[in-house]
Order: structure tokens, then sequence, then C-alpha cells
């Protein structure tokens, strides 16, 4: 289909039926995933998507509708029903599109969209999910079964335009594969994961070492025990590391700011870290998977520092909060065509540090190091981090004996301040990515 045909049409529609601003967004896609179980294929799924979504603005009135239906004749009652909603709207001088100058400047990322995913032969799925768990299964023989194992991939293409001359579109590549196992012993279950996410099919990791590690993992917390409570210095898990990393780029909302209901609010500008404590969102990384020219709304993504050698520096925005809090849009608009945008991160991470994630821990005469949490757990608005942890007990610089049913806790602003060692196995396995880190002290309540 032509999709910038269509959305002409749309936006020429919208105006002629009394919108003085109209943006429509305009995305198609295909995907397959499998999962297999003991050898066997357990489901396969092929699908394909289209839809269109439009923003309709009448004397600063919103109106939103979507439809997956490209018939002529739906597309047309769709868009009046987009400028309806819009007048019977209540009014705020905050709505509209971007600013035209905000819609200019759009970066060259590099390729997004890799013919070999694209055109994998369909047997892959099956090849990679079956050698995932052999590989796997051949690690120990306590590895009985998988939870879960599959592999999978997609592809996609977003078309944006607007009243403000924007216009545009990318088309993106996604291959993934990832193996739940379960270790048995005596009367005791363990499970782990371990998971791979790339544009590039060239860039995944081996199916089998996607297995091998998701076995490993498992295998270690057999015989997992209780531990007593006590402050202790802890380590993140890359994979852990990752999640506090995204909790914090939540807190940097820069909604929740203007609302005060982040504990970041206030603190612009001010050392909420160490110097060696960088946080980044960058829609730039090449061959990232969350990388894109524009964000939901058009502007153009960029590269964004939150934290700053320790420094708060900036909040996130999308186009409508940054009016409200008189800043500007931060490139940071998300968006399918069936939501209206909201602010969202792009390739978010921790930046590595210099030091070795076994140096990390040898340092440590006793202490927790987390490989798996539990539940959420973290209050944006007051701070409050409280987690169910499983992880490996640490004893002069060493990993001991596998830990389950303890809670960290610590307040963020707190932990942030106690975050004293960052490591240099910074890997990128989806969007979100960090390093090895460690806390100086938190409380780990077990028994």
């Amino acid at each position: 289909m032509n999709v910038e045909a269509m959305a002409k049409k749309l936006l020429a529609r919208a105006k002629k039926k009394g919108a003085q601003q109209a943006e429509v967004f305009i995305e198609t896609g295909r995907e397959a995933s499998v999962r297999v179980r003991d050898g066997e294929i357990q489901d396969l799924t092929q699908a394909t998507s289209k839809g269109v979504g439009i923003r309709a603005f009448v004397k600063n009135r919103l109106g939103f509708a979507w439809t997956s239906d490209f018939t002529p004749s739906v597309l047309e009652s769709f868009v009046d029903r987009a400028v309806a909603l819009a007048e019977a709207s209540a009014p705020n001088p905050l709505n509209g599109l971007p600013d035209r100058a905000l819609l200019k400047g759009h970066p060259d990322v590099g390729a997004l969209y890799d013919p070999e995913v694209a055109n994998l032969r369909p047997e892959w799925k099956i090849e990679a999910a079956l050698a995932m768990e052999k590989a796997g299964k051949a690690v120990d023989r306590r590895i009985k079964t998988f939870e879960s194992v599959g592999a999978g991939e997609s592809v996609s293409e977003v078309y944006l335009a607007s009243s403000e001359g924007f216009a545009g579109g990318y088309s993106g590549t996604y291959v993934y594969a990832y193996a739940v196992p379960v270790a048995a012993e005596g009367e005791q279950l363990q499970t782990s994961y371990w998971t791979d996410t790339k544009r590039f099919f060239k860039d995944l990791d081996d199916p089998e070492g996607i297995g091998q590690e998701a076995a490993r993992r498992a295998l270690r917390m057999l015989g997992a025990s209780k531990v007593k409570s006590q402050k202790v210095p802890v380590v993140f898990d890359p994979m852990m590391a990752a999640s506090f990393v995204g909790i914090i780029a939540g807190a940097a909302n820069g909604d929740s700011v203007f609302k005060k209901s982040s504990f970041l609010a206030g603190k612009l500008g001010a050392t909420i870290a160490p110097k060696h404590v960088t946080i980044v969102d960058d829609g730039l990384l090449p061959r990232g998977v969350a990388t894109s020219p524009f964000d939901g709304e058009g502007v153009p993504t960029r590269k964004t520092p939150l934290v700053q050698q320790g420094v708060l520096e900036a909040y996130l925005y999308d186009a409508f909060t940054a009016r409200k809090a008189k800043a500007k849009s931060t490139g940071n608009a998300a968006r399918g065509y069936r939501t209206l945008p909201h602010i969202g991160t792009n390739n978010l991470y921790l930046e590595a540090g210099e030091r070795s994630p076994e140096s990390i821990i040898k340092d440590i005469p006793s202490g927790l190091y987390v490989t798996a949490m539990l539940g959420h757990g973290a209050n944006l608005v007051t701070g409050e981090f409280s987690r169910g942890a499983n992880g490996m007990w640490i004893e002069n610089g060493q990993l001991t004996r596998p830990v389950q049913e303890v809670t960290v806790a610590g307040h963020l602003l707190d932990m942030l301040q106690k975050l004293d060692a960052v490591g240099n196995d910074l890997t990128f396995r989806g969007s979100t990515a960090a390093p090895t880190i460690r806390f100086s002290e938190l409380t780990v309540s077990g028994a």
C-alpha cells in the first residue's frame, strides 16, 4: 500500500472537516514465533498487522481515533469521528502538535532493517528453539524440562505525517530467542532465564549459548535458602542492574515530575550519585533495538544524559508535557497506532565502568549477589524500594551458596548515593541495559 498517499488523504479530510491541526500515524508489520517443549513444537504463530491512528485538534480540543480497516469508506468515517470527538471534548490551551521548529533536523541513525531477518527461513525458529532446549538439558541431568523456550522475528514499518509539515517513515526488524529452564534436585525446583533481542540476525547470540547460560543460572540456585536479616553490600547482576536503571528513568518522567509525584522532582542539577554514574537515554544508538530517526510525534530522537557523572541533568518529555513544564520535548514520545503519545524511553543504559565483575565481588567480605527480583516494589513518589530477591551469597569475595526468599530494601536516592562500583560488562539484550553494579550497603531481610 502507498502509506504516503493514504496519510495525505486523511490529513486533507481532517482539515476539510474543520480540524486546525491533524496527525496521522500508520503502522504495518508481520511477526512469527515458535515455542517448543520436550522436543516438540508447542505452538507456531504467524501474524500480520496494520492500523492507523489520527489526532485531530479543533480550537485546542483533542479528538483521537484509530482503525485497522483500510477500506476507503471506513477511513473517511474514522477521520470524521476523530474531528467530532475533538469538537465535543474540553479545550486545553496546551493541546496541539509539536511546533514546526521541533520537527526539523532528523538524524541519520543508520540501518534499522535487516533483510536477513525479513527473509529468515520459517524453519530457523524451530531449529533455534530446539537447539536451546537440547543444549540446556545437556549441561546437567538436573535440567528436567523447560517452562518456556522459543524464538521469533518481526518486521515493521512506521509512517507519520502531520499538518505541521512533517512526513516520514522507517522500517525495522527484530529477532529474539529466550529460554526458561527448570532445574530439579530432590523436592526442590528452581527456574531462571536467559534471552537476547537484536535488530540484526548476525548480532543475535547463538541459540545453544542462550540455552546453556539459562541452564547454568537455574542450576546454581539449587539448594537455595534464606539468610539472616542484615545490612551488607549488595551487587546486582547486569539484568537486575538494567531493571534498576529503568526505575530511575521512570522517576525522570517529565509528567510525574511536573505533578510532583516523583522523588526526583526539584532535583534537576543536583548531585544524586557518585561521579562514575552516568545514565543515558539514546535514540541514536547504532543498531539499537529502540533506535529511530523520530519519536511518536515526529520530533527527532537524540541522546539525552539523564544523570551525567552523578548529576541529574534532564527529565524526559513529549510535546504536551514539555508545554506544561515550560520545557522542550526530548524526543521521547512513545506510541502505537492505537494509543496517544506518552513519555517512554529509547535505548536506556548505565554507562560501563572500568572494573570487572569479579573485582567488584572480590572486595566484599560478606554480601548478596542478586540475580532475580520479584514484584515491582519501587514507589516512585516516595523513593522507597523493597523487592523480593534471589541470588548468591558472597563470602570473602567469592560466590558461595544460593539465596532465596529475601527482601532487598532501601531508598532510591540513598541507593544512588551508595552505588559505589560499576562494572565493565555492559551488553545490550534489549532496549535497556546496564553493567554489574554494587551498592555499598542495603538492608537484606530474610530469616
